[in-house]
């Protein structure tokens, strides 16, 4: 299930993923381009040196769900060094450089390093916590709320004139992505805020004029 859009960040403690980093192979990526497709087995864990990624799922239909965004000294394609199929895709978001580690490289440091085995452990945790939050979200909040919920996530900090812009610009398609609807329900929605004024779009970037309400 989709996660709503969490903004990337360095982990506080980057020691570890630091050193793995150093012990792989430096690879550069085009925007667009796909490093991990869902289903297939993979071997390799990819640490973000520059640039974002894009964690996603698809249907059939070809609708994706983006499951999270992951910048420097993020890490993706932990969850399949147990052998198993990958259970997601992985896109470089942007023009991308990550380190890439095999699955006996990441082994051998573990073994060396046995208190990074409960970072990982702590890291999957978190992430399996943010699924169900999603899972939730999804289930039993309407496309509107979820749409709100998004927003105040990223919005920042009020400013000298209390308007709260966003920490990163979003297309309308990479919200729908985020919050599993069509991209004309989330211009349509958008376009309803903007006028009540509740948003402006200036330079394709929103700012939170006031507080959104809960139901529309």
């Amino acid at each position: 299930m989709p996660a709503t859009a969490v903004p990337f960040a360095t982990p506080p403690n980057t020691h570890h993923i630091e050193a793995l980093a150093d012990l792989g192979m430096a690879r550069k990526y085009r925007r667009g381009a796909l490093l991990i497709q869902e289903g297939e087995t993979g071997d390799t864990l990819y640490i973000v040196l520059q640039g974002r990624l894009r964690a996603f799922v698809s249907d059939n239909q070809g609708r994706e769900l983006t499951l999270g965004m992951y910048g420097p000294l993020e890490y993706v394609g932990e969850m399949s060094l147990d052998g198993g199929p990958r259970s997601a895709n992985v896109e470089a978001a942007e023009a991308s450089t990550c380190a890439v580690v095999t699955r006996a490289t990441l082994l051998d440091y573990i073994a060396a390093h046995p208190e990074f085995a409960l970072e990982l452990m702590a890291r999957l945790i978190r992430r399996a916590r943010l699924a169900t939050d999603s899972a939730r979200s999804v289930a039993l909040i309407d496309v509107y709320g979820r749409l709100v919920r998004l927003l105040n996530e990223l919005a920042r900090s009020p400013n000298e004139q209390g308007e709260r812009p966003l920490k990163e610009r979003l297309t309308h398609q990479q919200m729908a992505q985020h919050l599993a609807c069509s991209r004309e329900m989330v211009s349509r929605l958008l376009k309803d805020l903007e006028t009540g004024g509740y948003i402006a779009v200036r330079e394709r970037w929103i700012v939170l004029r006031k507080p959104l309400p809960a139901r529309w």
